[in-house]
């Protein structure tokens, strides 16, 4: 019989990107439905490596993606959230949540795949309510899901008559490490375990490929799943290395341990298969499944010796973002509410310090377009958010018990400085975005507006500087001196505009470069505002 490769490949091929494009809408409707709490869930209970590991199961089972979750925890540990070990213990868990996957495609729904991607559809676009539109995506992308597999497994139905793929298979069941390189180069081609387990369900379910050979291809699965976390931390910060590396290391280590243990391991699957009176799909799960658990318990203990081998193997000081609260201490605020206002002050100039950093990093991003600077502001940014809202509820609740009056002024007056310190925060984000837009789009400033960015960028720095500082000291003289600058900054913003309009007339630079010199101009004016806000609260002229 003459096999028609074009439909053969292109069923094949199209199978593939409805399975991949379903299990990543299937994700995102259960991250949404799960109210897009996963990093709090993952900062909140990721007490020790023990409570990772669950973690790192429940919210891969929620998002339906093993590197996912990794990258989510590569953030946390460089934002300071996280502990190296701490993180480990959730890439395992997700090691264990992304086979809940396997044990879906073994559920044989293929012929209902249509429907039930029918009424997936229905909910989506005629019900307004976002919770069943959410519950809408979910079941589209799971009818979509066996949709997928029905295609891939419909195109690889006639290489059971091709002799050159039954001798590969032969060769697989008597070279075992032919199958783990199968399975880990098909992994990091198509960059998701799920649709290679998948894949491989379908080719064991037709008799394409007998367990001996399955179960290599099986681990070399889990390795190719890692290149996700690795191209990620490619430019990225120590941290983010570190934990790739982890990935890397335990699921290659899993493998070594595995394919030594391959003959009884095979006996235990096709044990179960008989006990369970398991159907081929359900096999292969149950494999993935045991072998990915069994994998974390073996390897539980050696946690912290990962954790010092990936430090020595990847040297370095990792920049560190501590978003936690450090001062907040909330018995104070019964015992001793002039105390907590107190510690609130203290948050809140740790809060100051880094909006003088964001805005540093920000000014070394447009002088180099090095966007490890970017990363960093942006990480700056979001920890400014946190200690808003960690601040902004601590204060509330010292509002709720009896304080002076003399207390109740610098309190309100923190409220409005914290408001202001957040706003600063929003406004150099804006400005690292206008710098992302300036390098997509190749657009060029010429030297004489890069020097007056960088002249108020240079004195928007220094303002922010010593008005934080003048809240430190409640110093007088220095909120004075704030004003002083905010002058400036404003007679300079004026100016500059007359002086890119003078550069526009002579066609010196394009529209789009003077966009962008405008609104970071406009944005570095509206900092200096916030700036004398917290000024004029300690000089008592806040309106």
């Amino acid at each position: 019989m003459e096999l028609n490769w074009q439909e053969m490949l292109f069923q094949f091929l199209g199978g593939l990107g409805i399975f991949l494009f379903a299990i990543k809408y299937m994700g995102d409707g259960l991250q949404k439905a799960a109210g897009d709490r996963l990093r709090a869930i993952l900062d909140r209970f990721t007490t020790n490596p023990f409570m990772g590991v669950l973690v790192g199961i429940i919210v891969t089972v929620l998002i339906q993606s093993s590197s996912g979750t990794t990258v989510i925890t590569v953030g946390l540990v460089s934002a300071g959230f996280m502990k190296l070990r701490q993180a480990i213990g959730v890439i395992m868990g997700a090691n264990i949540g992304t086979t809940v996957t396997a044990f879906i495609i073994g559920l044989d729904v293929g012929a209902y795949a249509l429907p039930i991607m029918a009424f997936g559809a229905f909910l989506i676009f005629f019900v307004k309510k976002s919770t069943i539109k959410n519950l809408g995506e979910v079941i589209f992308g799971f009818g979509g899901l066996f949709l997928g597999l029905e295609l891939m497994s419909g195109g690889m139905k006639p290489l059971r008559s091709l002799e050159a793929f039954s001798d590969l298979t032969i060769s697989m069941s008597d070279h075992p490490l032919l199958g783990v390189v199968v399975g880990t180069v098909f992994t990091l081609i198509v960059q998701s375990s799920s649709a290679t387990v998948g894949i491989l369900q379908g080719l064991y379910a037709e008799n394409l490929v007998d367990l001996h050979a399955a179960l290599p291809i099986l681990f070399g699965d889990n390795i190719g799943t890692t290149i996700t976390a690795v191209l990620a931390s490619i430019g990225a910060s120590v941290a983010a290395k570190r934990a790739a590396a982890t990935h890397v290391l335990f699921n290659v280590v899993g493998t070594v341990i595995f394919m030594l243990l391959l003959i009884p391991f095979t006996a235990y699957v096709e044990w179960i298969a008989n006990l369970l009176s398991l159907e081929n799909k359900m096999q292969i799960a149950f494999a993935h499944g045991s072998f990915n658990v069994a994998n974390t318990v073996l390897q539980f203990p050696l946690i912290g010796a990962w954790a010092f081998i990936v430090t020595k193997l990847i040297p370095g000081e990792d920049v560190v973002i501590e978003y936690k609260p450090k001062h907040l201490d909330r018995h104070f605020i019964d015992q001793s509410p002039s105390v907590a206002i107190g510690q609130a002050k203290e948050e809140i100039i740790r809060m100051g310090e880094f909006g003088v950093q964001g805005l540093e990093q920000s000014f070394e991003y447009l002088k180099t377009g090095n966007k490890k600077h970017a990363e960093i502001a942006y990480q700056i940014e979001d920890a400014i958010n946190n200690l808003d809202r960690k601040i902004t509820d601590y204060l509330i609740e010292i509002s709720s018990v009896s304080i002076s009056p003399h207390e109740s002024s610098r309190h309100m007056m923190l409220m409005d400085t914290v408001r202001d310190i957040e706003r600063i925060g929003d406004h150099f984000e804006n400005i690292v975005e206008l710098i992302d837009f300036r390098d997509v789009n190749r657009v060029k400033l010429t030297p004489d507006a890069m020097e007056d960015l960088s002249e108020m960028f240079t004195l928007t720095i220094t303002t922010v500087e010593k008005a934080v500082e003048s809240l430190n000291l409640n110093d007088i003289e220095l909120a004075r001196n704030v004003a002083e600058h905010e002058d400036l900054i404003d007679k300079m913003e004026r100016k500059f505009r007359k002086n890119h309009i003078l550069r526009l007339n002579e066609g010196a630079c394009s529209a789009q470069a003077g966009m962008v010199f405008v609104d970071i101009v406009s944005n570095l004016e509206r900092i200096g505002d916030h700036a004398v806000n917290i000024a004029e609260a300690i000089l008592g002229n806040r309106a």
